[in-house]
Formats: structure tokens, C-alpha cells, sequence
């Protein structure tokens, strides 16, 4: 392969596209299993953390893929146990007008990680790619001029050091209608559905189009798509972090015990009375 091409592999690189029929689908995981699975991956992504502070090494991890394909989901159950200094989630909200005036990419590098850190980037500069460009919030010079500077931007990352690494949750059109339903009939998920995701649903073809091209472009060496099928989602919060602690090599730096030591005495302090102080209702 030629220096300085994007790899065309899988379904993008026969210019078909990828997601209306659903992926070949395992029997439901019980949540005993996915919970006990959880708790051992959990021990090694604590692990991870330490090496990656204690080694200085900087980690970008991009989720992106369509609305209701688990991204959000699969990021909380990484970062559920780590500590947000060293785990850090960036997700942010559409552009302000200055920031629509910059360079494309700058206000992503603001929120690249220092050493010591993993950044986790809830949709990221692929924003370009997909919904800019199917929703006709970019220009078609705007979209090819994204083609051509993502990848070496990347490549620049790469060699600054940065590890970067891109996930694509991929879900069936069947399993993404069932999640929208889902969320319009629960009060308490009805906010994750916006306009955009409606929009999305109609469009489903062109993102597929869009998803396809933008693998053909950006699939490269130094920074591959990795694919996540997402029609269920405990499977995938397993299989995604199971993938991650394989591409990271790293060692156990657990510290050791600790052992507390006594208190001091109490010096005959006397606590105030509990009615000097506003307590929270115990309702429950």
C-alpha cells in the first residue's frame, strides 16, 4: 500500500454500505455473567489507568457511530471505576460562532490529554464527516478539505506521541428504531432523543453513504476504525473494553495495601447538637 492512503477494507472498500441489515446475532447475555465479566475487566482497566499515569502516556479513544448505537453507554462503563483526572469524557455541543470561524480542528486539540491522561471523546471531529455533511452544515469543499487533513492530522498526533484510537458503533436499522421507541416512552431518556437523531432516521441511507466514505478516507495504518457491533449492548461494552486492554501493552502498578493509621484522640471535643444543623429529610 502507498505511503499516505487510507485503507479500504470490509464492506466500505466494495463501496457498500454497512449497517441496514443487522449484524448475524448472539443469544442475549444474562446479566449475572455480564456483571461478573464486568468486575474482571473492571480490575484491568484500573490497572491500565495506573500504567498510563505512571508511564506519562497520552490516550485518545473517538466513539463515534450513529444515534442510539451505545456510545454513551459504553464510555460510562469504562469510566465508571477510573478516576475523571486520569479518564477524562469530552463530549461537546455544537460550535459557536467564533469556533465555527477557526481552523477546523482546534477546538478538539484544546482537549488533547497531557501526559497521564486518557481523554474519551464522545463524537469528535468526524462531526465533519457524518452529520455536517448529511444535515448540509458543511460545504462540499468544507467535506473534501476534511478528507484530505484529517489523516495527517492524525498522523501528526500519532507521532507527537499521542495513542489514538477510533471506534465505530455499528447498529441495524431494526435495533436503532426499537432504542428511539424506547426513549420516546421513558420520560427519563426522552432528552437523548433530539431533533437531529429524528433527522437521522430518515436519512439513515445517507449517513450509511456518508459512514462509507468516511471509512475510505480516514481507515488508515497509523490510525485504523475499529467496529463495534452494537445491537446488544452488553456484548459490546465487553467486547470494546476487552479491545481496548489488548492495544494498550501494560503492567499491574496496583499499589500495595494501605494501612491506616489510629486517629488521633479526641481531646474531649463534643459534636454540636444535631439540632443546630439542617439535616436532609430521611423519606426513605
Amino acid at each position: 500500500m502507498a505511503k499516505g492512503t487510507a485503507r479500504r477494507t470490509g464492506a466500505a472498500a466494495k463501496g457498500a454500505t454497512a449497517e441496514p441489515v443487522a449484524l448475524p446475532a448472539k443469544p442475549k447475555l444474562k446479566r449475572k455473567a455480564y456483571l461478573d465479566e464486568l468486575a474482571k475487566l473492571g480490575v484491568e482497566l484500573s490497572k491500565l489507568q495506573e500504567w498510563i499515569r505512571a508511564r506519562g502516556l497520552k490516550v485518545v479513544i473517538v466513539f463515534e457511530g450513529r444515534d442510539a448505537a451505545g456510545k454513551g453507554g459504553s464510555i460510562k462503563t469504562i469510566t465508571a471505576g477510573l478516576n475523571p483526572r486520569v479518564a477524562r469524557i469530552v463530549a461537546l455541543p455544537a460550535p459557536s460562532e467564533r469556533e465555527r470561524s477557526q481552523w477546523y480542528f482546534q477546538r478538539y486539540v484544546a482537549h488533547l490529554p497531557a501526559a497521564g491522561e486518557m481523554v474519551l471523546l464522545d463524537r469528535s471531529w468526524y462531526n465533519r464527516a457524518g452529520v455536517e455533511r448529511v444535515m448540509g452544515f458543511a460545504t462540499s469543499d468544507e467535506v473534501q478539505e476534511f478528507y484530505r487533513s484529517c489523516p495527517e492530522f492524525e498522523r501528526m498526533l500519532v507521532r507527537s506521541g499521542i495513542i489514538l484510537i477510533k471506534y465505530w458503533f455499528s447498529v441495524s436499522d431494526a435495533e436503532q428504531e426499537r432504542r428511539f421507541q424506547a426513549r420516546i416512552a421513558d420520560p427519563t431518556k426522552r432528552w437523548k432523543l433530539s431533533p437531529m437523531d429524528v433527522q437521522s432516521r430518515t436519512r439513515w441511507v445517507e449517513y450509511s453513504r456518508a459512514k462509507d466514505e468516511m471509512f475510505r478516507q480516514t481507515d488508515i495504518d497509523e490510525a485504523p476504525w475499529y467496529v463495534v457491533n452494537g445491537d446488544n449492548k452488553r456484548r459490546a461494552r465487553l467486547n470494546v473494553i476487552s479491545h481496548l486492554l489488548s492495544l494498550i501493552p501494560y503492567e499491574d502498578l496496583t499499589p500495595e495495601p494501605i494501612v491506616l493509621p489510629p486517629r488521633e484522640p479526641d481531646g474531649g471535643y463534643v459534636r454540636p447538637p444535631i439540632d443546630e444543623q439542617t439535616f436532609v429529610p430521611e423519606r426513605y
